[in-house]
């Protein structure tokens, strides 16, 4: 599944970027975050909770930054386990752009899943993922701009 996206976050590139590298912000943000700690140089562990449909299950996985080209992008690489409910594994690229006193955040993600996870379908996998990516991006820009839930603007879809 691939996925990409754009957001225009109320905060000046340099912030956003410190946010996107702060592990606590990264877990107030993430949806379903029950830990997220830095592990090494780049590299963080996580669990994460997820429900995709009628499957919830907890993933316990290991992110690792590459590319890094500070404050400009990075990639993030990672994957997770979720026990009887599968796995999921894959990255995403990431890009920070200055417009004013607002950061444009695109993304483009390519993420594979299997267990029975895998088994509900390509659409509600797709949806979910949408859906978690917003609200992602709606707690992030939230966060930027102090606790507002209004700063975000942007797209996700499948590519």
């Amino acid at each position: 599944m691939d996925l990409k996206g754009e957001y225009r976050l109320p905060a000046p590139r340099q912030k956003v970027w410190e946010a996107l590298n702060d592990p606590a912000v990264l877990k107030a943000c993430i949806p379903g975050c029950e830990s997220l700690e830095m592990t090494g140089d780049n590299a963080m562990a996580a669990t994460v909770v997820a429900k995709v449909g009628p499957v919830k299950a907890k993933f316990n996985g290991e992110v690792r930054l590459e590319n890094v080209n500070a404050p400009e992008s990075y990639s993030i690489v990672g994957e997770g386990k979720g026990g009887i409910a599968g796995f999921a594994k894959g990255g995403a690229d990431v890009h920070l752009a200055e417009e004013g006193a607002e950061t444009i955040l695109t993304y483009t993600v390519d993420a594979q899943v299997g267990g029975k996870i895998a088994q509900l379908g390509g659409r509600l996998i797709e949806s979910s993922t949408k859906k978690l990516a917003g609200q992602f991006f709606d707690n992030f820009a939230a966060h930027l701009s102090g606790g507002e839930a209004t700063g975000a603007t942007g797209t996700t879809e499948a590519v």
